[in-house]
């Protein structure tokens, strides 16, 4: 299953009326002066060095997760024929560059901004907490040089289509409501600051008169999304504060204008009980038959959204959730969600540590699905199904830590009472400060999401 391997034929045409055929004005931008100014070195200076490189550098965060260096000393070894960590990616044969193939290479995917274009979800587009991605000129000469062999040197790609300086804007599309038996809620649209994040709660009311059976969950975000949360209650615990519930419909951020942390906007997290989220733009998971999710009467659900804006612009954020649910008597078995987090996580200054955490089952339960959540710093997620008898398997390996695989078990892992879950999480704390758990993205997190029964 691959994306487009085409522009749009409106972008076609006008880049085509650009060449105008005119091969001795090729060079017209900027002319080569070198062989060592071929199209790659044009694409390192004018691209990779000016969008990508702040991000994509040895030590960075970014380059860790991703495991790509765009810097010119080692861009191009990185790039061509390697595969790539994005886990949607690496399963549908992509490799970062491949010759003579734009259509199945994920950089041009990543760089590819048009509207329509992605039919498959690669994770965030290029440049990253950004409002705008490269020139539509600049992709078309990246998908020629792509489709001339992607060669370290020489130039095969007119110039001349560098003149169509349009810039191409972040597009979004909104979740379609469910046409019957669902409900959609959404967090409007909110203005991100320039070089800033912005972490914010609002609490939805559900008006849901009787008990509700959710089947499916969908959801999706505007382009520079960290995380969705959705949250409901914990009704058991009627203590200060949740005896009391956060306003609805108002927008409550967890940080001041000055960046210190709003605690009164933070007290609900103390009753939050994980209902739903997701770490990709786009999130659809449907539970097996006969299985469904409760979502109790007259209740309310506190959305929490993460964005982080890299861009000198404003940068919009949004988001979609659209509930499907179904009648009891079509229901077996009611699921509920699994929320474990190792809080005690402290990060030496300059180090690579490890930490593991043992979660316990005191029944016997069916994992149907599990994801992770941990921060930059995060180098490697793994959850391993631990036996009474102390043998361990893998179940869940995600390095991606922006945008961190749901894994839904086509076979349910089952645990007996006495078994466990456990979580090793390796991180790489290159600050020069000890770095604990915490909710500002220069904290950590080490937490397990998932469905059971």
């Amino acid at each position: 299953m691959r994306p487009s391997n085409c522009l749009p034929t409106l972008l076609l045409a006008l880049l085509a009326a650009c060449s105008g055929g005119d091969s001795a004005a090729s060079d017209s931008i900027a002319p080569p002066t070198t062989i060592a100014d071929g199209s790659f070195a044009r694409i390192q200076r004018d691209i990779l060095n000016v969008s990508c490189v702040s991000c994509h550098k040895t030590g960075d965060a970014n380059a860790r997760q991703s495991g790509l260096v765009l810097t010119a000393d080692s861009s191009y070894q990185q790039l061509m024929g390697v595969p790539s960590r994005q886990r949607t990616a690496n399963a549908n044969g992509l490799p970062r560059i491949k010759a003579f193939r734009s259509d199945s290479s994920l950089f041009y995917h990543k760089l590819a901004w048009i509207p329509g274009h992605h039919s498959v979800d690669y994770g965030n587009l290029m440049p990253m907490g950004t409002v705008q991605g490269v020139t539509a000129g600049q992709l078309e000469y990246v998908r020629r040089w792509i489709e001339a062999g992607a060669p370290r040197s020489g130039h095969v790609a007119d110039t001349l289509v560098l003149r169509d300086s349009r810039v191409q804007a972040a597009t979004f599309t909104p979740l379609p409501a469910p046409t019957s038996a669902g409900l959609q809620f959404k967090v409007d649209s909110f203005a991100v600051t320039p070089l800033s994040e912005r972490e914010l709660f609002v609490n939805r009311r559900v008006g849901n008169a009787t008990d509700l059976y959710i089947t499916r969950i969908e959801s999706r975000m505007r382009p520079g999304s960290h995380h969705l949360l959705l949250y409901s209650f914990d009704e058991r615990n009627t203590a200060f504060p949740c005896n009391t519930r956060p306003t609805v419909d108002v927008v409550r951020d967890i940080r001041n204008r000055d960046g210190t942390l709003n605690l009164l906007n933070m007290l609900p997290m103390a009753c939050h009980v994980y209902f739903a989220g997701a770490m990709t733009p786009d999130f659809d998971y449907r539970f097996p038959a006969g299985v469904a999710l409760r979502l109790p009467a007259n209740t309310s659900l506190d959305f929490n959204v993460h964005y982080v804006n890299r861009s000198p612009a404003d940068l919009a954020g949004e988001a979609f959730a659209n509930l499907y649910f179904t009648d009891r008597a079509n229901i077996q078995t009611v699921a509920r969600t699994l929320n474990y987090a190792n809080q005690d996580i402290p990060l030496p200054p300059g180090r690579r540590t490890t930490h593991t955490k043992v979660f316990s089952m005191p029944t016997r339960t069916t994992i149907l699905g599990l994801t992770s959540h941990m921060h930059a710093l995060g180098e490697k997620f793994e959850i391993r199904m631990r036996r009474a008898n102390g043998t361990e398997s893998v179940v869940y390996v995600n390095t991606d830590w922006e945008h961190p695989g749901f894994v839904n078990f086509a076979t349910p892992l089952v645990l007996e009472a006495g078994d466990a879950l456990v979580s090793v999480v390796t991180w790489n704390n290159t600050t020069t400060r000890t770095v604990s758990f915490g909710l500002a993205s220069s904290d950590e997190m080490n937490i397990i999401f998932g469905y059971a029964y």
